[in-house]
């Protein structure tokens, strides 16, 4: 009995592919510095879950592709689900101006009440 090698795949190797494919993303951990560099960006619609009635929502959540992460060249993704977050990076979009910098960010706190401090630092020519 040995190892079939033409088989169909299984709903558990194509959950288990899907996972490994979704897991290259940047995740922000509280308290933590975290540098990035953005190649490009675009919106998604996303349906999340209110934190506070428990109903599902629409939202739109801004995406940066990332090429450079804490100075080490990369290929993820960096998605963002808070506007508060957005808010100071769509700043960089007109011009396509997040090119220019790095943006260091660190999420303060975690939960409900969590905020971060972006910074962006020009990269140079």
């Amino acid at each position: 009995m040995g190892l079939e090698l033409n088989r169909e795949p299984t709903s558990l190797h194509i959950q288990r592919t899907a996972v490994s494919l979704l897991m290259n993303y940047v995740r922000l951990v509280p308290g933590m510095p975290t540098r990035m560099h953005f190649t490009d960006y675009y919106y998604i619609d996303r349906e999340v879950a209110d934190k506070e009635s428990g109903k599902i929502k629409k939202i739109k959540s801004l995406v940066f592709w990332v090429d450079e992460l804490e100075g080490e060249d990369c290929a993820r993704t960096f998605s963002i689900l808070s506007q508060k977050l957005a808010a100071p990076l769509e700043e960089f979009l007109g011009g396509r101006e997040f090119l220019k910098y790095d943006f260091i960010i660190t999420q303060i706190g975690d939960g409900y009440y969590k905020d971060w401090n972006v910074q962006p630092i020009l990269r140079p020519e």
